[in-house]
């Protein structure tokens, strides 16, 4: 049996999304280390590391659901760490110098369309 090559027209849609999870878990991480290692900024990293990996985490548990309200509820959770997330970078960026202002909004801007993505799937249910 010949294997179908994973392309972008007959790939499922859950798979972007899994890996835009990653990517914005993984950005935060590298945006973290560049901080300052002051007490405001290791506590909110801390707190922005673990809700970003969270939002991952719990859409590939929705993906894996057992039923319709499962799978609703992994994603009110996704969306609620993407909430959070954005929460923290947003007081990262502004207890901190304009140096990281740049990436900080990218990133808070990501969230902000992840918890979009959320709750447009979570309506559609």
């Amino acid at each position: 049996m010949d294997q179908i090559p994973i392309t972008q027209t007959n790939r499922s849609r859950k798979y972007d999304l899994e890996e835009r999870t990653y990517q914005f878990a993984r950005e935060i991480a590298v945006f973290s280390k560049k901080l300052p290692g002051n007490i405001s900024n290791i506590e909110y990293t801390r707190q922005v590391i673990r809700a970003s990996g969270s939002v991952g985490a719990n859409y590939i548990e929705a993906n894996e659901s057992l039923s319709k309200k499962d799978f609703a509820m992994r994603l009110k959770i996704s969306r609620k760490e993407a909430k959070e997330a954005a929460y923290w970078l947003r007081l990262i960026v502004d207890t901190n110098s304009d140096d990281f202002n740049r990436d900080g909004l990218s990133l808070i801007k990501e969230a902000t369309e992840l918890k979009k993505i959320f709750s447009s799937i979570i309506e559609k249910i």
